[in-house]
């Protein structure tokens, strides 16, 4: 089974950017207890290969840990050789695609245009991250709908507790969430389960 169709269950990405190593340690504890089954760390984070490296040894079988902000073929293989299980990046860049593919690795390449979207569906993800969601509102992915429903979309930025119900019912078949997902003092002391509750919220709310 491709990890797509599981991500389609589950609905949720962690996105993790700018955390340092100690965090690293109590956050994916959070995330995992909470019931977050993909996680994925940006490569520019300070030391994102060594956190997807310990997250897949610690984690492995509970959670999929994968390599977000992969903007060319070098940060690919690096990301796939640190153990990343899927890619991500803000934009469409044909050759990571087809690297993905070749290595068996899935891959959700960035987009924001009907065109870029068709382009990166077509070159082989199997879905496609709609960024930046924030600045584009949900009217944008709604309107896709109507030509474009046949391509399942990832939309990342702006999600909230709130509002997560709206994106599925406007056509996301999942969503990628940062800062709603990681509260800043939560992170600043160390607080697991804060993080932990935080997950669950949206885990629940996801079902």
């Amino acid at each position: 089974m491709t990890l797509t169709a599981e991500l389609k269950r589950e609905k949720i990405v962690a996105i993790v950017r700018g955390i340092t190593k100690e965090q690293a340690g109590f956050l994916g504890e959070g995330l995992a207890r909470g019931g977050i089954r993909f996680m994925e760390v940006t490569m520019n984070t300070k030391g994102a290969l060594h956190m997807i490296q310990d997250w897949r040894a610690r984690y492995d079988g509970d959670v999929y840990v994968g390599a977000g902000t992969v903007l060319d073929v070098e940060m690919a293989k690096e990301a796939v050789s640190a153990g990343a299980q899927f890619l991500i990046s803000p934009n469409t860049d044909l050759s990571v695609i087809e690297f993905a593919l070749e290595q068996g690795i899935d891959v959700w390449p960035g987009a924001m245009t009907p065109t870029e979207i068709v382009a990166a569906y077509a070159a082989g993800a199997e879905i496609v991250k709609l960024f930046p969601m924030a600045s584009l509102g949900l009217s944008f992915i709604r309107e896709l709908q109507g030509p474009l429903n046949h391509i399942p979309l990832l939309a990342t930025g702006g999600v909230t507790l709130g509002n997560l119900p709206d994106y599925f019912n406007a056509g996301a078949a999942a969503v990628g969430l940062g800062s709603a997902l990681l509260p800043k003092d939560a992170l600043a002391s160390g607080n697991s389960d804060e993080i932990q509750r935080r997950a669950a919220a949206f885990v629940e709310a996801a079902k």
